[in-house]
Parts: C-alpha cells; structure tokens; sequence
C-alpha cells in the first residue's frame, strides 16, 4: 500500500498559532494552565472564563488565542500526541538499525517512554482520556495515530519484504491503538503494580506475529 504524506487539516475552532516568541509562552502557558485545570475539574466544568481567572488575564485576552472551549481541548490534545510522537519517532530511530528483533527487544522502552510524557504533560491523563471520549476530539487521537503508524510502516516494511503492505499498516495502526490504551490502564487500574503492567504488555506485544504464519 502507497502511503500517501498527508496534510493536517486545520479546524475552525484554532486560530493560527503565534509566531512573536512572547505570544508563544503566553499561548504555552494558558495551555499548561488549562491542562491542570482539567485534571482539576473535568472536561463538563472547565470554561475559559475558568482558566483565564487562573491564568490572570482577561477573557477577551485568553481568546485572542482560542475561540472557545474546544478550541483549547483540542490545542491540549494536538500538543500531547505530538509530545507522545516524538518519543516513537526517537524510539523507531534509536532500535531500527537493529532491526526486528531489537524493535521487539525494546517495546517496554516505548511504553515507558510514552508514559513518561503522559506523567509530565498537565493534565495529561485527563487530555488522554477527552481524546477518547469527546467526539469533537476523537479525530486527533486518529490522525495522531495515523500519523505514527505511517512512520512504522516505512520501518517495518522492509524488514519484512513479503508483507503486504496493507495488511501491515493495518495490523501497525491496532498495535498503536492498543498501546494507547495500555497508557490509559497506568493510571486507571490499581490492582496491576505499575512494572507488571509494562513487562506484560510488552510480552503480549512480543507475541503477536505481524506476518502471516
């Protein structure tokens, strides 16, 4: 399958990014403000009559930046998918030359990896879980995932040279969907220490064959 490079579409609720290096901590901060805010509140309660009184500013200041609400979830969420791609860029360029045997050596890395951005960002779990439950942010989370699992076909593809290509993508982007959700369980279930939730899930991904038997 020809993996076309797509172009990210940019929706109507974004204004267009600050390029002032001033303008770019402000919007940085009210986004840093808004994610903590959501851990705080919830995704029903947060307004941004609500952040701009935390960020000291005033309304009419916070939307020179954003036109409403969504437009900042969805600035939160672009933010974080690009932080968690960054680590499987870094991951896929650091183990690729070792090839599939070191790519599966070190999926708990990713998943560390991928949780440690999840920790740091505000409100990252928050913004992790309005990706998967607000349908007015659901497509990020796609596209995001989309994204990085085009980056892996170009990886993966030619170490496995008799795979057909659509069947790979595809059996790419379930494998990053369910790391996704492996993230999701480090903070919702418990009753898994923390370092077995990794050890498995990066056996169960060693499992899992992506070539035909």
């Amino acid at each position: 399958m020809a993996v076309a490079k797509r172009t990210k579409r940019k929706p109507q609720t974004l204004r267009a990014a600050p390029k002032q290096e001033r303008a770019v901590q402000t919007r940085e901060r009210l986004l840093d403000i808004a994610g903590a805010l959501l851990a705080e509140v919830g995704i029903e309660r947060i307004s941004t009559n609500m952040i701009a009184a935390r960020a000291g500013v005033s309304p009419a200041a916070l939307y020179r930046y954003f036109r409403d609400k969504y437009a900042i979830l969805e600035a939160l969420g672009r933010r974080f998918m690009d932080r968690q791609n960054v680590a499987l860029f870094a991951w896929l360029e650091t183990h690729k030359p070792g090839g599939l045997e070191a790519l599966s050596a070190h999926t708990e890395d990713l998943l560390r990896a991928t949780a440690d951005v999840t920790a740091s960002e505000p409100g990252g779990v928050w913004i992790e879980r309005a990706l998967r439950a607000v349908p007015q942010l659901a497509h990020i989370r796609v596209e995001s995932h989309r994204e990085v699992t085009d980056a892996m076909l170009e990886v993966y593809a030619p170490l496995l040279p008799r795979m057909n290509r659509r069947t790979l993508w595809r059996r790419l982007r379930m494998s990053v969907e369910l790391g996704y959700a492996i993230d999701e369980m480090l903070s919702e279930e418990d009753r898994i220490p923390r370092d077995e939730i990794f050890r498995e899930a990066a056996a169960l991904f060693a499992s899992i064959s992506l070539e035909d038997k």
